[in-house]
């Protein structure tokens, strides 16, 4: 059984960090990544798509506006314009107008007196500085220029200047409206497209790495519901030869190994401790009749034979955690909790320290009655053990919470003694655990008690834990076994497992002798 001290911090004490922030499900890092590429290629590609768009209609709108000023230059070689009106231009060109070079306007589209303000324009030569938004020329002869508003809410303008003969400059404008609005309404295009087409590609990863990880879910969700007594358990194979399908044969082979190694040692546990109680049991009988012939060595055969005593004990409880390992299911039939706890102390007509009963009605459950009160006796065993001026032993009936459940038989062993540190009451049900250094031999545990008190509760549907004393100050421990009033659940069909010459791990118990850890 195992047994407690009082210190709190003990050499080789394993304890939780502080815990770490778990990364998110992999479908939303899928959808975010895929998010983020969307974004990222809509905005490049956007960002080059309007780029090229805007330079290719200004480079158009550059090209029809130097047209129009080549043909009038051309005609300016022979030909006169009456009163100064030049024909009205072509291909959306907005006014054309020749100066001379004195910078005069002689001959216009428009009137001579409407003729705009070009901001003293004479476009320099391409490369040089100080041509606002220049845009290059098409030829020696030729320069272009791309003119901010002349005033608040006016439109920029593309200006084009070509020499012509005996001195002249020919200047073509075309007003920028159309282009600016083509390319802003691309823009609003771009800006408003990018957020379904992101929103469609983080859904569209998302069901895909959902589809995918759909069979990944499937053995995650088998593999969890493996445990100590359902090693037979397999996860679903999906079929093929992607990563999963390699990945669920990987885990059922290793799962193959572990249920054969886990027999191996259950057969092992069983036929050892079974082997052992007949040479045991021998001993003992020897060593009881050399103490009762009154030998001058009296005191080494006592010693023997609580030793012997003490190795049945162990050998008797190995092979009552080997049956309840992997034994069938216990067998289930109506039990008063609170009629066990009273046989129980019954039984122990001169304990060491004073035992109470509290139980003002009886407790019914359903399950094992020897297993139960092989539980029971444990527990009462192990608070004996270390209470100082009294044991009390509850029985009760625990409601279903609020939110649906069933309703729980409790029975609960309170002592006074020097009580369990926190970090320490769940390792108290793990095999062969002891708290204080010497392992409590004087004491006559044998580091099982507790961990079979918890393996009949779980067989039965229940739990055991330790808790703190009511009693306060630190001093004390609760020792609780909870069991489903209606019985365990019904567990999955087992095959027995057989091991080479044929021994198996389950089938009918042999008889246990009735020592307590």
């Amino acid at each position: 059984m195992a047994d407690r001290s009082s210190p709190a911090d003990r050499p080789g004490t394993l304890r939780k960090g502080p815990p770490g922030a778990s990364p998110g499900p992999l479908r939303r890092r899928a959808a975010l990544a895929a998010a983020l590429a969307m974004a990222a290629v809509l905005g490049a590609g956007g960002l080059w798509l309007y780029t090229l768009l805007r330079a290719n209609l200004l480079d158009n709108t550059t090209g029809r506006t130097e047209l129009a000023a080549r043909k009038v230059a051309a005609q300016l070689d022979g030909h006169a314009f009456p009163g100064g009106r030049l024909p009205a231009p072509e291909s959306g060109v907005d006014l054309v107008l020749v100066r001379d070079a004195q910078g005069r306007t002689v001959a216009s589209t428009g009137d001579l007196g409407d003729s705009p303000d070009l901001g003293g324009l004479r476009p320099p030569a391409p490369g040089a500085p100080g041509a606002p938004g220049a845009s290059g020329a098409s030829g020696a002869d030729s320069r272009s220029a791309v003119l901010p508003p002349a005033r608040p809410g006016a439109e920029r303008r593309a200006v084009v200047a070509v020499e012509a003969p005996g001195g002249h400059e020919v200047y073509a404008v075309t007003v920028l409206g159309d282009v600016d609005d083509a390319t802003r309404a691309i823009a609003l295009g771009l800006l408003a497209g990018a957020p379904p087409l992101i929103g469609f590609a983080a859904a569209l990863a998302w069901w895909v790495t959902g589809h995918a990880l759909r069979p990944v879910t499937a053995i995650r969700t088998e593999l969890a519901a493996v445990t100590s007594s359902e090693l037979d358990r397999r996860v679903p194979d999906p079929g093929g030869a992607d990563e999963i399908a390699q990945l669920a044969r990987t885990v059922n082979d290793t799962l193959d190994r572990l249920e054969r190694s886990d027999a191996r040692q259950r057969q092992f546990t069983a036929d050892a401790s079974h082997e052992l109680r007949n040479p045991l049991a021998a001993v003992r009988s020897r060593l009881e009749v050399a103490l009762a012939q009154g030998r001058p060595d009296r005191e080494s055969v006592a010693a023997a034979l609580a030793d012997t005593e003490r190795l049945q004990r162990i050998a008797a409880d190995l092979l009552l955690l080997a049956r309840l390992d992997g034994g069938p299911a216990p067998r289930t039939e109506p039990v008063d909790l609170a009629l066990l706890a009273a046989e129980d102390l019954a039984r122990r007509p001169d304990p060491r320290v004073p035992l109470r009963l509290e139980a003002r009605a009886p407790v019914p459950a359903s399950g094992d009655p020897a297993r139960l009160e092989r539980a029971l006796a444990n527990l009462v065993d192990n608070a004996l053990r270390h209470a100082r001026t009294g044991v009390v032993v509850r029985a009760a009936t625990e409601p279903a919470p609020p939110g649906g459940g069933c309703d729980w038989a409790v029975l609960e062993v309170e002592d006074d003694g020097p009580g369990i540190p926190a970090a320490d009451r769940d390792r108290v049900f793990e095999r062969f655990v002891r708290l204080d250094p010497d392992r409590g031999r004087a004491g006559g545990g044998t580091g099982l008690g507790l961990a079979i008190v918890r393996e009949i509760a779980r067989a039965h549907g229940g739990e055991a834990r330790a808790l703190p004393s009511g009693a306060g100050g630190g001093r004390g421990i609760r020792l609780v076994l909870r069991v489903p009033v209606g019985g365990p659940a019904p567990a999955r069909p087992r095959e027995p497992r057989v091991l080479d010459g044929g021994s198996s791990t389950s089938g009918p118990e042999r008889p246990v002798p009735n020592g307590r850890s």
